[in-house]
């Protein structure tokens, strides 16, 4: 799977290193296959019958959040691109890194022309004949684990973290603008070989509309709503990462059609129909105890290394907390709260990991799934000093 790489657990000596791949951990790491310390609530653990009430699951929620920020701090001269935009995508712009002797926002730092293995931008076509402009691109890098895994997927992430279309960028020693990037995007659209364009829904929804039309370099008449219908061509299952990511961008980009007024009619309600539908696949997938499935969203499932079973509880929660209301997350109907419980063994698996080297893209999606249920069911939370 493109983006779904081997964990990288330390295993000779147990000692903790920050490895390239790897997200870090502040204490000793441990061996694949067992667990760390589990500080937190203990009592609610070992009862699974047993949910916390809503102040301790906030409680074991901000623990989560709290240590993945503060002590898994990443360094540009460890870690790369992929792993430092994930963890954006979860903490915004006040997501640091250590840069030399010095914390710095991420985001600013790779916007500003900051080094880091991986962050490859290019100047694209031109933009505006008359001043010469052109756009930009961020390469393509699938499969390398440092630079872009898919079409758009920095700008999908980095949309989300409050970007605004006059911010800088600085590309290749030229300042640049984020609008020149958001047009490179667009004219890029029938150059995307792959036709996978989860990220670039998620990018383009961020600054127009979502019945919004743009002539590309093709020089066809492009629509979102003709990218979200490609989407939804793709049988999810064989889709990166069993098809979170699809999910994940067609829930954002429903949620942000229906804020601006839009209805669900067309190909919106076939949008529609395809989130329940995955929803309700999901919630079938679900364990007994309560965690969502290693086996995203075919069947109940678990798996014997926890950073793995992370990954894909992970990423489906977050999928589930951007496509549901809080009516719905809080729900108490006959199968019990049953979003309450995976945020509760979610919590759990972020606690038994604490001491372990995790894999930045598990880590960083399950911890944006915590986020967003976060802001959602008992507000958001303000991070950072």
């Amino acid at each position: 799977m493109l983006n779904l790489p081997r964990t990288s657990l330390l295993l000779a000596g147990w000692l903790a290193v920050v490895s390239f791949a790897g997200c870090g951990s502040s204490t000793p790491a441990i061996p694949p296959g067992t667990t760390g310390p589990t500080t937190g609530t203990a009592t609610t653990a070992k009862d699974p019958s047993k949910l916390p009430d809503d102040a301790d699951l906030l409680k074991q929620i901000d623990d989560a959040l709290d240590f993945t920020l503060e002590k898994r701090r990443l360094d540009v001269k460890d870690q790369a691109a992929w792993q430092i935009i994930h963890g954006a995508l979860a903490y915004k712009r006040k997501f640091l890194v250590r840069a030399g002797d010095k914390d710095v926002p991420a985001v600013e730092y790779a916007l500003g022309g900051g080094q880091m293995k991986g962050w490859h931008l290019e100047e694209g076509d031109v933009i505006d004949e008359k001043t010469g402009r052109r756009g930009v691109r961020a390469l393509l890098e699938g499969g390398s684990l440092a630079g872009q895994g898919h079409y758009d997927q920095w700008m999908g992430y980095l949309s989300d973290t409050g970007l605004k279309l006059e911010e800088k960028v600085m590309v290749e020693g030229k300042e640049h603008t984020i609008a020149d990037y958001v047009r490179q995007i667009e004219l890029d659209v029938p150059r995307n070989m792959e036709r996978e364009y989860s990220w670039t829904i998620m990018a383009l929804t961020a600054y127009h509309p979502t019945d919004h039309k743009w002539t590309a370099s093709d020089g066809k008449e492009w629509s979102l709503a003709q990218l979200v219908e490609t989407e939804l061509s793709y049988n999810i299952d064989e889709s990166p990462c069993g098809g979170t990511h699809r999910m994940y961008g067609l829930a954002l980009v429903r949620n942000r059609h229906l804020a601006a007024g839009g209805k669900l009619e067309g190909i919106w309600q076939k949008c529609e129909e395809k989130i329940q539908a995955e929803i309700a696949r999901a919630k079938a997938s679900q364990n007994t105890d309560g965690s969502l499935s290693s086996k995203y969203f075919q069947r109940p499932a678990s798996a014997p290394d926890i950073t793995e079973w992370m990954a894909s509880s992970g990423h489906v929660f977050e999928f589930l907390a951007e496509a549901l209301t809080k009516e719905q997350l809080t729900k108490e109907d006959l199968d019990a709260p049953w979003m309450k419980r995976a945020a509760w063994k979610l919590c759990e698996q972020f606690r038994k990991t604490k001491a372990v080297d995790v894999e930045c893209a598990r880590l960083f999606h399950a911890t944006h799934g915590l986020v967003l249920y976060r802001e959602k069911v008992f507000g958001p939370r303000e991070f950072g000093k």
